[in-house]
């Protein structure tokens, strides 16, 4: 057995340790990275354009989180590009997200004042989903840029990026039912969607959660272009 003071040294170097990943989430650019590569792989210059981070800027934070073992990378030509290291990683930024919005006042504060009621209508849970996926009588749209639905999305769902929507609303009809995903609860695509889809005279809920959070369930998720 270890003596007492071999075992301290253990605890202090273990520890020291798991605070450096402590240390790297200590960032607020570094936390929306990781939410984007949780959609997808993605490179420096795409990170960087839709953070309004400057490429250097971007670059420094990917570097951090890839120091902490957070994402790995690959090179492409001349083009980096990053993902995260594996699914605890999500899980992990997840159980921050969920005690912060149980335990901080401020985020649910933030909530409100951005999105305003948004329980009208009431959102759909994973599992009701899951349960009327198969009926026919629910269409699942995918809100997300089509890149994203390519690198995974729910089965079944069609891509629907926002931007595209209010083109393509003629072609769904108006006798089905729609539910609307996108990246996660922060995430104003499917908000967006849902008041579109609505105005529109269609029925439609968003999804409660969002992509990365559906596939760390383990419900069924398929990649692939839409051939819609």
């Amino acid at each position: 057995m270890p003596t007492d003071a071999a075992h301290r040294a253990f605890k202090d170097s273990l520890y020291g340790q798991l605070a450096r990943v402590g240390k790297t989430l200590g960032s607020p650019h570094r936390l929306e990275l990781i939410e984007l590569l949780a959609q997808s792989e993605r490179t420096v210059e795409s990170l960087a354009n839709e953070t309004g981070m400057s490429m250097a800027n971007a670059s420094q934070h990917l570097q951090s989180l890839r120091d902490a073992g957070l994402v790995a990378s690959r090179k492409q030509g001349l083009f980096v590009h990053y993902r995260l290291a594996d699914d605890s990683v999500f899980a992990l930024s997840k159980a921050l997200r969920t005690v912060g919005e149980r335990r901080l006042a401020d985020i649910e504060r933030l909530v409100r004042d951005h999105f305003g009621a948004r329980s009208d209508p009431e959102p759909v849970s994973m599992d009701a989903l899951l349960e009327r996926a198969g009926s026919g009588k629910v269409v699942i749209l995918d809100t997300r840029p089509a890149v994203e639905y390519a690198a995974g999305h729910i089965v079944g769902a069609l891509s629907m990026p926002i931007d595209e929507l209010e083109q393509r609303l003629s072609r769904l009809p108006k006798s089905k039912e729609y539910v609307a995903y996108c990246r996660g609860p922060y995430c104003v695509y499917a908000d967006r969607a849902v008041e579109l889809l609505r105005a529109s005279g269609r029925r439609a809920r968003r999804l409660e959660d969002g992509f990365p959070d559906w596939k760390a369930a383990g419900h069924p998720v398929e990649q692939g272009a839409s051939t819609s």
